[in-house]
């Protein structure tokens, strides 16, 4: 009996580990494509497949609407922050550096969201421990982007730029949704839907398709792009972070951004082989104790 009543209440914890892990394999995942085709097309396949189960789970929730149309500027805004830019970002930045480097550096988002609630969000304060926090957090990218081993450091740090570019692009989400979307009140798996829907059809328009098909070549790096990249790490990682959010409260939701740089850094150099040093890891942990920091009560 005590059995039965402990597993409603471990399936928010397990989801939060999932959801993390999930998020934090992306990055190798990415790598092996990035071998066979290009960024703009991972993003592509990465946005239609993650797409497809969301749609899926909007539909047997009738939770679209025609009269939703109204807001479709705002959807197209969130398409372009949240999935277009972000993950090409991440993409772009995983092709120059070591994947677990790449994931480490994806954990400075709530960084950014932070800096830009405080310029644009009057209500917003920075305290002196959240100020440290930002100056550790950056203090850790600025460590992370310098070269390391034999990589080269031009290449080391216009993939930290990009990788800088899709974070600074999740954090400029945050506060476009909170002061244009959520006012709207539409149900978070109505505005997923809406968001990616519009990504596909942007990218759709935009990518090109030359050498696409050799991503079927390498059963490998299909699972990764369909499996992990798009329905897990896409749709249903949508999904899994709103119910979080739903049995565990916002605050402790957002703490998910933690596990993904641990996870990568983890996978890429216990499972992978990559070359990640000291150096490497002490920047992880700096990103990390600032985000920690910026969540710290005043």
């Amino acid at each position: 009996m005590s059995n039965s009543r402990q597993l409603p209440a471990l399936l928010p914890v397990l989801a939060f580990a999932v959801l993390g892990t999930i998020w934090g394999s992306n990055f190798i995942y990415m790598k092996l494509a990035l071998e066979l085709i290009s960024p703009l097309q991972i993003v592509f396949f990465r946005v239609f497949f993650g797409f497809l189960p969301v749609l899926a789970y909007a539909l047997i929730k009738r939770e679209l609407k025609l009269e939703h149309y109204r807001y479709a500027h705002h959807f197209v805004v969130m398409a372009l922050l949240v999935a277009i830019i972000n993950y090409y970002g991440f993409a772009q930045g995983t092709s120059l550096l070591l994947s677990g480097v790449a994931g480490a550096v994806s954990g400075a988002i709530p960084l950014f969201a932070f800096i830009l609630a405080v310029l644009f969000i009057p209500e917003e304060r920075a305290s002196l421990l959240k100020v440290i926090g930002v100056g550790l957090g950056f203090g850790g990218v600025v460590l992370i982007g310098m070269p390391s081993g034999e990589q080269l450091a031009d290449s080391n740090l216009t993939g930290v730029m990009y990788m800088v570019m899709g974070s600074l692009s999740v954090g400029s989400s945050f506060i476009y949704a909170r002061k244009y979307i959520v006012p709207l009140k539409l149900s978070t798996t109505a505005l997923t839907t809406y968001q990616l829907g519009a990504a596909l059809f942007i990218l759709a328009l935009i990518t090109d398709y030359s050498g696409i098909n050799a991503i079927w070549s390498d059963s490998h790096a299909v699972f990764g792009m369909i499996i992990n990249l798009g329905i897990l790490g896409t749709g249903l990682a949508y999904i899994i972070y709103y119910y979080i959010v739903r049995e565990l409260g916002t605050i402790t939701a957002s703490s998910v951004t933690y596990l993904p740089p641990v996870v990568a850094l983890l996978i890429g150099s216990l499972l992978v082989g990559e070359p990640i040093g000291l150096t490497e890891y002490l920047a992880t942990a700096m990103i990390l104790a600032g985000v920690i920091l910026l969540k710290t009560k005043d």
